[in-house]
C-alpha cells in the first residue's frame, strides 16, 4: 500500500512538471521609453469619442485630448466634465488600449493668458478634469498674446499667473507644460523664476526650427527634467520622414543621451499635396516616429 502511494505521488509530480514545462513562456513586458501619440484637435476629433478608434487605426499609443473651445466663454467647452461622457471615454480608451497622454488647453493659442480675466481659474478647470481622468500632463500654450519675444513687458504677469497655476498643479499632483516663443535659455530662466516643479516645458520642434535654432541643442539646454512632453513635428509642407529640417536620428540620440522618456505627439507635418488626408498624414508620421524611437519597421 505504501509503495503504491509513493508511485502515485511520483506520477503526480511528473504530471505537474510536464504540464508546467508545456506552458508557454510568459512574455516579459517592458515599459516603452518613448510613446507616440496624436493630437485629437489636429485629427479633426476634438473631444470626440471617435478620436480613440481613429488613434488606434493610425497606430498611435495614445492621444492628447483637447479641453474644448474657449472663445468668450468663462471656461472651456469641456464635455468631459459630464461623468457619463467621461466614463464612456475612459472605458473606450481602456478597451482599445489607447492611453491619454495629456489634456490640451488649445483655446489659449488665441486668448490672452497674461490679461484674460479668470485665466488661472480656467486652467484650474483643466487640472480638475486631469485628476478625474487620471491624466498627469496638461498642455498650456501661451499663444500669440503671451509671446514674450513680441511682448516682453508681459513677462511679469505671465510669471505671477504661472506661479499660481504651479501651486494648484502641485496640490493636484499633476504637471502643466507650457509652450513659449522663448529660446531654451529663456525658458530655463522663466521656469527658475516661477520656481515650481509642476510647471515644465512642452517642447515643439517647429519653434526652434522657425527661429533658426538647433533642436537638439535646445533640448540639451532644457534638460530632461524640464520637458514634460514633445510635439514632435514641424510646420506643414512635408511628412516628417521627408523633412530636411528635422534630423530625427540626431534628436533620438540626444534624448537617449539625456535620459529623457515620455510622449512624442504628432501635431502637424502634413503633406502639402494632401493636407486633408488625416489617415495618410498622421498614419505616416506615427509610423515614422515609431520606426525611429521604438525600432518598429518602417512601412511605406
Amino acid at each position: 500500500m505504501i509503495e503504491k502511494r509513493k508511485i502515485g505521488i511520483w506520477f503526480a509530480l511528473v504530471l505537474i512538471v510536464g504540464i508546467t514545462a508545456c506552458q508557454p513562456a510568459q512574455k516579459e513586458t517592458k515599459e516603452q521609453r518613448y510613446k507616440v501619440g496624436v493630437v485629437d484637435l489636429m485629427i479633426l476629433k476634438r473631444q470626440k469619442l471617435s478620436a480613440l478608434p481613429l488613434s488606434k487605426e493610425l497606430g498611435a499609443d495614445g492621444v492628447e485630448v483637447d479641453m474644448g473651445g474657449l472663445g468668450s466663454r468663462p471656461t472651456f467647452n469641456n464635455k468631459l466634465v459630464d461623468p457619463l461622457i467621461r466614463k464612456q471615454y475612459l472605458d473606450t480608451a481602456r478597451q482599445l488600449g489607447i492611453e491619454i497622454s495629456s489634456l490640451a488647453m488649445s483655446g489659449f493659442y488665441a486668448q490672452s493668458f497674461p490679461t484674460r480675466e479668470g485665466a488661472v481659474e480656467t486652467v484650474q478647470d483643466c487640472i480638475n478634469t486631469m485628476v478625474l481622468m487620471g491624466v498627469k500632463v496638461g498642455f498650456l500654450p501661451l499663444g500669440v498674446e503671451g509671446d514674450l519675444i513680441r511682448y516682453p513687458e508681459r513677462r511679469e504677469a505671465i510669471m505671477e499667473r504661472l506661479k499660481e497655476v504651479g501651486k494648484k498643479a502641485e496640490a493636484a499632483g499633476v504637471v502643466i507644460g507650457i509652450e513659449t516663443a522663448l529660446d531654451a535659455k529663456g525658458e530655463v530662466e522663466l521656469l527658475s523664476d516661477i520656481g515650481s516643479p509642476a510647471i515644465q516645458i512642452c517642447f515643439n520642434f517647429s519653434n526652434p526650427i522657425k527661429a533658426g535654432r538647433d533642436v537638439s541643442e535646445e533640448l540639451r539646454i532644457l534638460g530632461k527634467d524640464r520637458i514634460c512632453e514633445i510635439h514632435a513635428t514641424n510646420k506643414d509642407g512635408v511628412l516628417l520622414e521627408n523633412d530636411p529640417q528635422v534630423d530625427m536620428q540626431k534628436v533620438k540620440a540626444t534624448l537617449d543621451d539625456m535620459g529623457w522618456s515620455g510622449w512624442l505627439l504628432v501635431e502637424r507635418s502634413r503633406d502639402a499635396g494632401n493636407p486633408r488626408d488625416v489617415r495618410g498624414n498622421f498614419g505616416a508620421n506615427v509610423r515614422y516616429l515609431k520606426s525611429v524611437f521604438q525600432n518598429y519597421p518602417s512601412v511605406p
